[in-house]
Formats: structure tokens, C-alpha cells, sequence
């Protein structure tokens, strides 16, 4: 029965790393924009990304990758985020 649980233990901590490793991965897909108005860097993450579609309804804009908008664009969008929190927008935060 030691055996067992020898091996047991074992397979648990070859698999560990690799149950952990998506979870590692999506913390570096976090990107952080400056904006140079206010100086200060922003987070995008989901509840970002739910300011940014409301942003882009309002504005008569087809969505895209944030990243992808010209920058006066994104400066656009840090000036009325600036303006707007997530309790004006209704953004349940998770």
C-alpha cells in the first residue's frame, strides 16, 4: 500500500506543473496601455474590454482589438474611460 501512495504522490507532482502552466499563461496576456494624458498605465483585462465595447457603441465604431486602433483612438478612448467608472457603466467587477 505505501507503493501506492508513493506513486500516487509522484504522478500528482508530475501533473502539477502542467494543470498550473494555462493558468500562468493567462496572467501574461494581460497587457498595461500608458496613457500619456492623465500619465497613468491601465490594465485591460475582461472588465476593460466591457468599458471598450460600450465605448465603441456609443461611438459608432465597429469592434477591433484595441490594440490594433490608431493611437489617437485609444487616447480617445483613456480620456472618456477617464470619465466614465465602472459603477457609471454598470461593469459588475469579478
Amino acid at each position: 500500500m505505501t507503493g501506492f501512495w508513493n506513486k500516487a504522490l509522484l504522478g500528482v507532482a508530475l501533473i502539477a506543473p502542467i494543470a498550473v502552466a494555462p493558468l500562468a499563461l493567462k496572467a501574461e496576456d494581460i497587457r498595461v496601455y500608458h496613457d500619456r494624458m492623465h500619465n497613468d498605465d491601465h490594465h485591460w483585462n475582461g472588465q476593460e474590454d466591457r468599458a471598450y465595447r460600450v465605448w465603441a457603441h456609443d461611438n459608432h465604431r465597429r469592434y477591433r482589438d484595441f490594440w490594433r486602433l490608431r493611437d489617437s483612438d485609444q487616447q480617445a478612448y483613456w480620456g472618456w474611460r477617464h470619465e466614465h467608472s465602472d459603477a457609471v457603466l454598470n461593469i459588475q467587477v469579478r
